[in-house]
């Protein structure tokens, strides 16, 4: 980051009454590449999780309208006409999607977290891996474009930048947002703890088609834990699953296709706390909404031990630079905008006159 240290984003009273609160990890497969009926179905899980006292709600990563599967099972160009459909489909930022899910998200008072399919406003193809942060008033306040996408994710999203790797004030205390593979970059991790990060929302997608010694269920748990405890924190993990429709449309008539995306042990949610253990039951696979109490102040004894942004550091020794500005696919060097008015040009001598 260029600048000094970002301001700490925890208020004072919040320092003096660190925030309690309700969780909610929804576990939930997509309509698949149906972003209105996706949308509609977030908006009812919203109210739901709020209907339960949730202030923080948090959905998979690429939940509207679902994650290319095809990808992993059909080479580049079976796949194509699949990455139009998902492109049709995708969500403007802004856009009338994101105003339905601000709307919910306003009427529950709560935040919520959730992952689209961003297209790109500059090009016809391009797609960004996105979660978007709505705070309890309907505000968008954050749009993090995944900045690497994972092994054949290459095939659809492109990265983002890092002007998205930033802790948002929230009522519910500072929060912080990572999609799937971000959580295992340390340093993206590590760039959210030193801005003051206390929640983080870690949204995956469930993933069946993996290597076949790859449990795709511990391997969420073991990156939730290890970044609760490292930093200290919170973490609500909220995990997709995968419906009968989705299989039926990926897989079609190849039953080895049919057999690898009903794969058990693909998909995981739930609460993790400041010492790294899970809070109460996780949800592995079937769909439904993992609920958690969390109280921040739960974080400051363990910070007493191993603070890694703080006592439990050599700031002497280390230094992380964060490149945070907006890349653009172009730069003027100057603005025509600002640019006088072209001089008239000149009026031709007819050839009569000369």
């Amino acid at each position: 980051m260029t600048g000094p240290t970002p301001p700490i984003v925890l208020t004072g009273a919040q320092r003096d009454n660190p925030p309690r609160f309700k969780a909610a990890a929804v576990q939930a497969a997509p309509i698949y590449l149906d972003a209105a009926a996706t949308v509609a179905k977030a908006v009812a899980l919203i109210r739901e999780a709020a209907g339960n006292g949730a202030e923080l709600i948090v959905f998979p990563e690429a939940f509207v309208p679902g994650y290319p599967y095809w990808n992993w099972t059909m080479n580049p160009v079976q796949g194509s006409p699949w990455y139009e459909r998902l492109y049709r489909s995708s969500v403007d930022v802004p856009g009338p999607h994101v105003e339905t899910l601000r709307a919910a998200a306003r009427a529950a008072g709560a935040v919520v977290v959730i992952g689209v399919n961003e297209r790109g406003p500059h090009s016809m193809g391009v797609l960004y891996n996105t979660m978007l942060t709505i705070d309890a008033d309907g505000e968008l306040i954050g749009v993090h474009r995944k900045l690497v996408p994972t092994w054949a994710e290459k095939l659809t999203w492109t990265g983002g930048d890092g002007s998205s790797l930033r802790v948002h004030p929230t009522g519910i205390g500072p929060l912080g947002v990572l999609a799937c593979g971000e959580n295992t970059n340390t340093l993206a991790r590590f760039t959210l703890l030193a801005q003051g990060e206390l929640v983080h929302a870690a949204s995956y997608i469930a993933l069946p088609v993996a290597p076949a010694d790859y449990d795709m269920a511990d391997a969420i748990a073991v990156r939730t834990a290890a970044h609760s405890f490292e930093g200290k924190v919170f973490s609500v993990v909220a995990c997709s699953t995968i419906s009968p429709e989705i299989v039926d449309a990926i897989a079609g008539d190849d039953d080895e296709v049919r057999k690898q995306l009903g794969r058990e042990r693909s998909a995981y949610s739930g609460v993790f706390g400041p010492d790294g253990r899970p809070i109460g039951e996780p949800l592995i696979d079937d769909e439904g909404i993992v609920y958690a109490d969390i109280d921040l102040a739960r974080c400051i004894q363990p910070k007493q031990m191993h603070d890694i942004v703080g006592h439990y550091n050599r700031f002497d020794v280390f230094a992380l630079n964060v490149d945070n500005r907006p890349r653009s696919p172009i730069t003027f060097t100057h603005d025509p905008a600002a640019a006088p008015p072209l001089a008239p040009a000149a009026t031709p001598v007819p050839e009569e006159e000369t």
